[in-house]
C-alpha cells in the first residue's frame, strides 16, 4: 500500500490544531478548538498520522526546494534569486518551533496510547520522538530536551525549560530508540492506514529504530567511540536492520493539493512556476556525477535547454541561435565571463554573487529566473506526485554506507568495508529504478572501491539527494566530500550549526547563555560570536573537524 500523506484527510484540521501549543516550547496555553476533542479523548494513531506526515514534510522542506537549506549548502543545488541565505550561509533567526509543535502533538499521542496500553503506537511515538529530538541537536546543539514538553505541569523550569547538553540528548535519543526496539519485539498493531510508513508492519519500525541507532552511534563515534561502537557491533549480530531498498523509511505524497504535494511542483505552484525554476543543479555535483558517469543524474537534472557553443568564424553575428544551439564569438564575451559550453549537464558554481541568475550568459537574468543555459532539476520535480518523488528519512543505503565505514574502523559488523560500500552503492541505485546499471558503474575507474573513508562519504553524499542534512552531519565529523566555500560566501569555510533564534534568546533567555557558553567560538565565528554558525557545539569540539 503507497505510503501517502492520503490518510491524513481523514483526521479533521480542527481535532489537530487543539494539540499545536504556541510556537515556543516554554508557553503553556492551548489553542482551544471548540469544534475539536480534547487531549484524554483523542485516537492517538490520529495524532500519530499527523506527526508522520508532518514531520515528513518539514524534513524535506529543511532539505529540498527553494527554501530547503541543505542541498544548497552541500552543493546539490543553488537557487539563483534570493539566494544569499541558501548559497551564501547568510543564516540567522533559525527557529525550531515547527519541530517543538510536533513533538508536543507527538507526547500527547504517546500518552493516550499508553492509556489504552496501545504498545505500538508507543514504540512508533518513541522513534519519532527521537528522530525529531535528534534532529534538534544536529542542528543547534544544546537544546531544551527533559523539561521541554512539560509545560502543562508548570512551574518555571516546565514553562521556561533548562537546556540540556549536546551529549545527553544524544544519549537520551539513543535510549529512547533502544526502548522503541524492545517495545517492537512484542508489540501488535491495531492499525493499518493510520500508518503512513509502513501501514503497520511492526518488523519494519524495528529495523527503523534499529537504522536510527545505527546513524546515532556513528555520529557520536569521534566522541563516544567505545558506546559507539558496542552499539553498532550489537545491532548488526541482531540482522534487525535496513537490508534493502524496501526498507527504507519513505513518505508518498497524494498530489490532490498544494498540502500534499510535492514541494515547487507547477501545478500548484501560486507564483507560476517560479518555485521550481528557482532550484538550479550545482556545478560540484554535476561536475562529480558526470565524471563518475553515474546514471542517477539523468534521473535528478534536466539537459540545458540551449547549449552554448563558440564559433570564431561568427565576426559578422558574433551571438546567435541557429537548430537550438547558441553560437558566440569569444569577442563578445565580457572579459573574465565564465563559460560553460557543456551540451548536456550545466550547473551553477556554489555562491558566484548576489546574481546567480546571469550565470552563463543567461540572457534574461533577473527575478523571472529564467535561464535555458543551466540545467533545471529534472522535469519529474514539475509534478506533484510521482514513484520517486518521496521523503526519504533514512534509508538501506545510508545504513550501508554507515557499516563500511565501521569497518573501516575495524569494527565486527560480519562484511569488510568493500563489501558494504559496494552494497550502499547498489541499494541507491535501486532505490532510484536504476539498479540494472550497477554492474558497470561499480566498474568505473572512480567508483571501484579503493579503501578511503572519502570514497565511502562520497558515494554516500551522491545517495543523499534530496536528504543532504545526513551528508551534512558527515562533513562536520569528517571532513568529506571535501567542499570548498564559494567566492561570495559568510566565511571561507562550511558553516556547522544553526543559530538560536532571536525569540528563544529574548524568552528563555535565563536559561539559553548556558547553552551559549557550551558552544566552541572559533576563527570564523565572526561579530555573531558564540551564537554562530561557524562556532562547534559538543559533537565536534577536539575533534579537529571539519576545519
Amino acid at each position: 500500500m503507497m505510503k501517502s500523506i492520503k490518510r491524513i484527510l481523514k483526521v479533521g484540521l480542527s481535532l489537530l490544531v487543539l494539540f499545536t501549543f504556541s510556537c515556543e516550547d516554554h508557553l503553556t496555553d492551548l489553542n482551544v478548538n471548540p469544534n475539536g476533542t480534547t487531549p484524554d479523548e483523542v485516537n492517538p494513531a490520529f495524532l500519530m498520522t499527523y506527526v508522520q506526515t508532518e514531520m515528513a514534510k518539514e524534513y524535506l522542506t529543511l532539505n529540498y526546494g527553494e527554501s530547503g537549506y541543505f542541498s544548497p549548502l552541500m552543493q546539490h543545488v543553488q537557487l539563483d534569486s534570493h539566494s544569499k541565505k541558501y548559497n551564501d550561509y547568510q543564516w540567522s533567526d533559525l527557529s525550531w518551533s515547527e519541530l517543538y509543535a510536533l513533538l508536543r502533538n507527538n507526547e500527547t499521542a504517546y500518552q493516550r496510547a499508553e492509556e489504552n496500553e496501545d504498545t505500538f503506537i508507543m514504540g512508533v511515538s518513541l522513534t519519532l520522538k527521537s528522530y525529531i529530538f535528534g534532529l534538534i541537536t544536529d542542528l543547534w546543539g544544546d537544546a531544551p530536551y527533559s523539561s521541554a514538553l512539560h509545560g502543562d505541569l508548570g512551574g518555571d523550569d516546565n514553562m521556561y525549560p533548562p537546556y540540556d547538553d549536546q551529549e545527553s540528548i544524544y544519549r537520551g535519543v539513543i535510549d529512547n530508540l533502544e526502548e522503541a526496539s524492545e517495545i517492537f519485539e512484542t508489540a501488535i498493531p491495531r492499525i493499518d492506514k493510520e500508518d503512513v510508513y509502513y501501514q503497520g508492519d511492526v518488523e519494519k519500525w524495528q529495523k527503523l529504530a534499529n537504522s536510527l541507532l545505527l546513524r546515532y552511534y556513528m555520529r557520536i563515534s569521534s566522541k563516544l567511540p567505545e558506546l559507539a561502537q558496542t552499539g553498532v557491533e550489537d545491532i548488526v549480530a541482531s540482522g534487525i536492520y535496513f537490508q534493502d531498498e524496501n526498507d527504507d523509511a519513505t513518505m508518498d505524497f497524494l498530489g490532490t493539493k498544494e498540502e500534499d504535494s510535492w514541494p515547487g511542483n507547477l501545478e500548484y505552484d501560486r507564483t507560476s512556476g517560479t518555485n521550481y525554476r528557482r532550484v538550479k543543479m550545482c556545478s560540484v555535483f554535476v561536475d562529480t556525477l558526470e565524471s563518475y558517469d553515474d546514471p542517477r543524474l539523468e534521473i535528478w537534472a534536466s539537459r540545458v535547454e540551449i547549449p552554448i557553443s563558440f564559433d570564431e568564424t561568427m565576426s559578422s553575428n558574433p551571438d546567435t541561435i541557429i537548430d537550438g544551439v547558441r553560437y558566440i564569438h569569444q569577442s563578445s564575451i565580457p572579459e573574465g565571463t565564465q563559460v560553460d559550453t557543456s551540451s548536456n549537464y550545466v550547473g551553477i558554481p556554489p555562491s558566484i554573487g548576489n546574481e546567480p541568475s546571469w550565470y552563463n550568459l543567461n540572457p534574461t537574468p533577473g527575478q523571472e529566473v529564467f535561464n535555458p543555459h543551466v540545467s533545471y532539476l529534472h522535469e519529474r520535480y514539475q509534478n506533484p506526485t510521482g514513484d520517486l518523488l518521496k521523503v526519504r528519512l533514512i534509508s538501506a543505503a545510508e545504513v550501508d554506507f554507515i557499516l563500511a565505514e565501521a569497518a573501516l574502523k575495524g569494527w565486527n559488523v560480519n562484511d569488510d568495508a568493500e563489501t558494504w560500500y559496494n552494497k550502499g552503492v547498489k541499494a541507491s541505485l535501486e532505490a532510484w529504478e536504476l539498479g540494472t546499471f550497477y554492474d558497470e558503474y561499480i566498474t568505473g575507474p572512480k567508483v571501484a572501491y579503493d579503501g578511503t573513508l572519502e570514497q565511502v562519504i562520497t558515494q554516500k553524499w551522491i545517495a543523499s539527494w534530496t536528504c543532504p542534512v545526513e551528508a551534512w552531519m558527515d562533513y562536520r565529523r569528517t571532513g568529506y566530500p571535501a567542499l570548498k566555500a564559494g567566492p561570495e560566501a559568510e566565511r571561507n569555510r562550511l558553516p556547522v550549526r544553526f543559530v538560536y533564534s532571536s525569540e528563544e534568546l529574548n524568552l528563555n533567555s535565563k536559561n539559553i547563555q548556558k547553552a551559549l557558553d557550551d558552544l566552541e567560538e572559533t576563527n570564523f565565528s565572526g561579530a555573531q560570536g558564540k551564537n554562530s554558525p561557524w562556532s562547534k557545539p559538543w559533537l565536534l569540539q577536539g575533534t579537529g573537524k571539519p576545519w
